[in-house]
């Protein structure tokens, strides 16, 4: 990963919107700036000077060892207020310090302008470190690739162990189970195993159910692979399905499958959305369908950009974003069906590249 070529991006923008500095709090963004994978630390960019990352003696070694781009000052205190109390003795070129404001808890800010003093003055900055993120560099899709290529395996573990009377939690189980077998350093969600009435629910995680002897199962499931996320849902269905159940899937599939060609650089983000929801709609089903198309994808599960209403921002090769419209009826079940797509320079490239033809258990 080409670390200091992204905190160059940055901090460029940083001196775009007028600021002396940046405090980067979020984890995800201190692994995408400068590599480091721990649970605790503060990157502090300044355009001006060289970057400064902190953390306590928990990383003295880890910090070393991953860090990129940025001198690493290991203290006894928390990274907040080191990094406080280094701007306040040697920050002397940072008068307006960005902070990531949707990161940082009211506590926290509080505590940073403590520490920092009052020669500072502390303002929310735009999400510069997401915007960035939204395009993913080649090694990032390569990873991302890898992850989505170990989560699609896991939908054939699901097939084998679907059947009516085990417990949805049994389900997710074996699949996870199947994901640290293979290499997965985790799940990228809790996994989603919901069957019968319960697939009504779009986020409905695994539970005690008991797999009905008729019913669609959806399964929402991913995992995280050198730090990447993968995404991908199928449903399939118990016993032989009616024609309500097979009407359902048959349009859900036909508008992820329209939303998915939609994709492809320069088409407005709004735009993909709209046309799942148009191809329900002309199946009348558009009233049970009720979250966003689908979202970014990369360091986390969900990142920019959103695939929902009103989304102005055109696509752009190297985005890497789901396609997942869903319809649930409550009292009767619900089917969702997702791929991970990459935005490529003349559409897109889908990496969870498994059937989605409606299967029966």
């Amino acid at each position: 990963m080409d670390y200091q070529a992204r905190q160059e991006k940055v901090r460029s923008a940083i001196g775009d919107h007028h600021l002396d500095g940046l405090v980067v709090t979020h984890l995800p963004n201190i692994r995408y700036l400068c590599g480091f994978a721990g649970s605790a630390g503060v990157l502090l960019l300044l355009p001006q000077a060289n970057n400064v990352f902190f953390a306590d003696g928990r990383y003295r070694e880890q910090a070393r060892a991953e860090v990129v781009g940025a001198a690493v000052v290991i203290g006894r205190k928390s990274p907040l207020v080191a990094a406080g109390e280094w701007l306040a003795i040697r920050g002397r070129t940072v008068k307006v310090l960005g902070i990531e404001a949707e990161h940082l808890t009211v506590g926290e800010g509080k505590l940073l302008r403590k520490t920092a003093g009052p020669g500072i003055r502390m303002r929310p900055a735009p999400p510069l470190v997401e915007q960035a993120r939204m395009l993913k560099d080649p090694q990032e899709i390569a990873n991302l690739r890898a992850a989505a290529r170990l989560g699609t395996s896991l939908f054939e573990v699901a097939l084998k162990t679907i059947r009516p009377g085990i417990k949805e939690v049994e389900v997710a189980a074996e699949m996870e189970y199947a994901a640290r077998q293979a290499g997965a350093e985790g799940m990228s969600f809790a996994t989603i195993v919901a069957s019968g009435k319960r697939s009504a629910l779009p986020h409905g995680r695994a539970s005690s159910a008991r797999i009905p002897a008729r019913g669609f199962v959806v399964c929402d499931f991913g995992v995280i692979l050198a730090g990447y996320c993968s995404d991908m849902t199928r449903t399939v269905h118990v016993g032989t399905p009616g024609a309500k159940a097979r009407h359902i899937y048959s349009a859900v599939r036909a508008a992820q499958q329209g939303a998915a060609e939609a994709v492809r650089p320069g088409v407005r983000i709004g735009k993909v959305h709209a046309i799942a929801r148009k191809l329900l709609s002309q199946q009348k089903l558009v009233q049970y369908f009720q979250h966003s198309t689908g979202h970014g994808v990369g360091l986390e599960i969900h990142e920019a950009p959103r695939i929902a209403a009103g989304q102005k921002e055109p696509l752009r090769a190297g985005m890497v974003i789901t396609i997942e419209p869903g319809v649930y009826v409550p009292g009767f079940g619900g089917v969702r069906i997702e791929d991970t797509v990459a935005v490529t320079e003349r559409g897109c490239q889908t990496f969870t590249s498994t059937t989605k033809e409606l299967i029966e258990i």
